[in-house]
């Protein structure tokens, strides 16, 4: 490690050249590992038909980010950012290699047991694959204040999302195909030669960094997790900012618990997988939009208005078991997040020490994920054995059938209207608030970090 006067080279078209060519990367790199996670997903709902399985899985995810966000960005921090890229990139490769080393020494009935244990070990060895894939994108993050200028980053924001959508709209698809067509066998195979093909592609990506730039308030050549907390704190508003951001991330966690099975009632695997391929346009819509016009002079405005659509679209695509309004309201729920993921990250990109980034990249990561675990953990039980039971009764119907009408996930629908409930009225509060005033006028007077 080298000390602070460790410096990135002067921003302009090489580095803008270099971003692009980490970005082609992390599209290979988010193809594959969203392409076997949504694999794992479709497989275990439909091998075993629980919604308790697969909120489990999916709460396990969120979970293991939460626990190694913070660590992840003490090593973006204290690390050279395409090291960390390469890590990220052979840890990955390790444990697919092994998942398909399990597939080929257990019989597919032992392994779709989720009363055993390979059922588990399986689907853990796949979920660290896909984990440790956050501390490339916490890398990302910090890529893009190392290499585009500051008045472009909103945008390159953008492009990052588009770019993810990107990923998404090809794996929804190709995963559904995958599992339907040929097996969870050969989608792991593919995923094997994916990974690799994306790690021996980062080898010749160039990064132009000179060193790593030092956190003066960290202990000299050691990795620290100093001065998270601090640096937060110093910018008004901003830890309220991840407050809010976790507290979404609860009701966030509703929708990734039933998301899936929801869309599975209303489609085969294979035509769900091409829904999400389709609606995931709207990722690319959404990062297009913001690599086109930015997110405007107040992205922190812009975060919580996104929120609020998000919230009244939770209050709908669901009232009725119509596949179209559900497809629709995908569409644009897809459109509105990578705006939210932009806004986020061009508000720390510019509030925070470009040498404390990192930390603050893992440590926002780390508590908001900690969320969703928590209510998919709680909405799949409550899913499985009260709600969805309750709304299959005479009095269920009777209740809520104004509402919600009939069908076979009525039980799921009145959970997406709760909680996007509760995310309006939250969202509502926190435009009213005195720390959306304060950050929004922090960001306005602070100056970029690495500016030239």
């Amino acid at each position: 490690m080298t000390d602070r006067a460790a410096t990135p080279v002067a921003q302009g078209r090489e580095t803008m050249r270099s971003f692009y060519q980490v970005l082609a990367n992390t599209l290979v790199a988010n193809v594959t590992t969203s392409y076997l996670w949504f694999a794992l997903t479709f497989w275990a709902y439909l091998e075993t038909r629980s919604v308790l399985a697969t909120s489990i899985i999916g709460g396990s995810y969120m979970l293991l980010v939460a626990v190694f966000g913070v660590v992840f960005g003490a090593l973006v921090d204290h690390m050279k950012k395409k090291a960390v890229m390469v890590l990220s990139s052979t840890v990955t490769l390790a444990t697919y290699l092994l998942a398909g080393a399990m597939f080929l020494s257990f019989s597919e009935a032992v392994l779709v047991d989720w009363g055993g244990p390979w059922f588990w070990l399986f689907a853990g060895v796949i979920l660290v694959g896909g984990v440790v894939e956050n501390l490339r994108n916490i890398a990302l993050s910090t890529t893009v204040t190392l290499l585009v200028p500051a008045d472009r980053r909103d945008r390159a924001n953008g492009l990052v999302g588009t770019v993810q959508g990107i990923a998404f709209m090809v794996t929804s698809v190709f995963s559904g195909l995958s599992v339907g067509l040929l097996g969870m066998g050969p989608t792991v195979l593919i995923a094997i030669v994916a990974t690799a093909v994306a790690f021996v592609h980062l080898l010749f990506v160039a990064i132009p960094e000179r060193g790593v730039l030092q956190d003066p308030d960290a202990p000299p050549k050691r990795i620290s997790f100093r001065g998270v907390i601090p640096a937060i704190r110093s910018v008004p508003g901003l830890m309220p900012l991840i407050v809010f951001t976790t507290f979404n991330n609860l009701i966030g966690g509703v929708f990734m618990a039933l998301m899936d099975p929801y869309g599975l009632t209303l489609f085969s695997v294979e035509i769900w997988g091409v829904v999400l391929g389709v609606t995931s346009i709207g990722f690319i819509v959404g990062g297009g939009l913001v690599a086109k016009f930015g997110l405007g002079p107040n992205p922190v405005r812009t975060l919580l208005l996104v929120n609020m659509g998000v919230s009244v679209l939770g209050l709908t695509f669901a009232l009725r078991e119509w596949w179209w309004l559900y497809a629709l309201g995908l569409l644009l729920f897809m459109c509105l997040m990578p705006i939210a993921e932009a806004a986020e990250q061009t508000i720390i990109q510019r509030v925070v020490p470009y040498e404390k980034q990192g930390r603050v990249f893992g440590f926002a990561a780390s508590v908001e994920s900690a969320a969703s675990p928590v209510s998919a953990f709680l909405i799949g039980p409550l899913a499985q054995f009260w709600l969805i039971p309750y709304m299959e009764t005479d009095a269920g119907r009777r209740r809520w059938g104004w509402l919600l009408g009939e069908g076979e996930a009525r039980g799921i629908a009145l959970l997406f209207v709760c909680a996007s409930l509760v995310m309006l009225v939250v969202v509502a509060l926190a435009l009213a608030s005195r720390p959306y005033r304060r950050l929004s006028a922090s960001y306005a007077t602070a100056t970029p970090p690495l500016s030239t």
